[in-house]
């Protein structure tokens, strides 16, 4: 018998979800009862360590049909993601005993998953150090402060290695469930999963959702000077052994503090502020891209389409397609 467990732990667990994942699998379960096939999940279990955990102040609650400490052994655990805003640490603290359990269960065999910033009780337990892992792009300063011993890699929407899975932030721990169901019930389920759901398939980036503000949760005042200098002369052309000597630091020491304050390097970051600027006037003008092109201080097409896709994983007019509804063009 196999047994899945989605998790309902104490703080401020998102309780869509919590029951988004919930119909998912019972929707699985129910087209292979329709097709006389034997179940994946022999039971499928809301658990966690109180009796109701209340959110939204409690206008909405969940209760666990079982406590964690009744289950001694399971096939896969669901961590579900929290309300944004809350804080990390104080969810993290509030799921000791939950996490010991993630731990005894991974132990004994189960895999595990965190959906968004479920990812920080996950990454709390130790289970993804040295490991990929996802979660919603506006967590990544905060959980690379918490965890920089875990490999973060915000712009993928779904990690999978050791028996571990992760995913982006928001609706998109959709497209985990959907890839879970694939690798416990097959292909067909998961398209039929994905037209049930309407949530498209194989989504493997956040990139084009990525809104840069800057990663200034450091306390490098020198760096923090220069991200206000490269964010102020975005437009106009400077090298960073011109930013270092205004600085008074060399080359190499800046590179070092920007890396160890911002984990991008100088001219990483300028792009990134950069190509921010040009989104967005893709987002809302009629400027051509050679125009924005040379707005963001860029003067080599070619240049700027590949740092433009490098960072945002689409091509200038692909994304104005997809973001521009009164500027339509074809691409090839």
């Amino acid at each position: 018998m196999k047994h899945l467990t989605i998790l309902v732990p104490d703080g401020h667990p998102n309780p869509i979800t919590i029951l988004s994942t919930f119909m998912a699998f019972v929707q699985a379960e129910k087209h292979r009862a329709m097709k006389k096939q034997k179940p994946v999940f022999d039971k499928i279990i809301l658990a966690g360590i109180s009796e109701t955990v209340s959110v939204f102040n409690g206008m909405f609650s969940v209760a666990p049909v079982a406590n964690i400490s009744e289950i001694t052994a399971t096939d896969l655990v669901i961590i579900p993601a929290f309300l944004p805003q809350t804080n990390p640490a104080q969810n993290i603290e509030l799921n000791k005993r939950t996490m010991e359990w993630i731990l005894h269960q991974y132990k004994n065999g189960a895999e595990v998953a965190s959906l968004c910033t479920g990812a920080y009780v996950l990454a709390a337990t130790g289970l993804v150090d040295d490991k990929k892992c996802s979660i919603h792009w506006n967590d990544t300063d905060t959980f690379r402060t918490m965890f920089p011993q875990v490999n973060l890699v915000a712009d993928q929407v779904i990690t999978h290695e050791y028996g571990i899975y992760t995913c982006g932030g928001a609706f998109s721990f959709m497209n985990l469930i959907i890839y879970l169901i694939e690798q416990y019930y097959g292909r067909e389920m998961a398209i039929l999963s994905s037209k049930l759901f309407q949530i498209d398939m194989d989504r493997s980036s956040q990139s084009p959702y990525i809104v840069f503000n800057g990663q200034k949760s450091h306390n490098d005042p020198v760096v923090l000077v220069a991200q206000e200098f490269i964010e102020k002369n975005a437009s106009n052309k400077f090298s960073v052994e011109e930013l270092a000597k205004e600085l008074a630091v060399s080359r190499r020491s800046l590179d070092r503090r920007f890396i160890k304050a911002t984990g991008n390097t100088p001219i990483e970051y300028c792009q990134r502020v950069k190509m921010e600027l040009a989104k967005k006037q893709l987002e809302s003008s009629r400027k051509t891209v050679q125009e924005i092109m040379y707005e963001v201080g860029y003067s080599d097409l070619n240049a700027f389409r590949e740092v433009f896709r490098k960072i945002t994983g689409l091509s200038p007019l692909e994304y104005r397609n997809k973001y521009n509804i009164n500027y339509q063009v074809i691409t090839n």
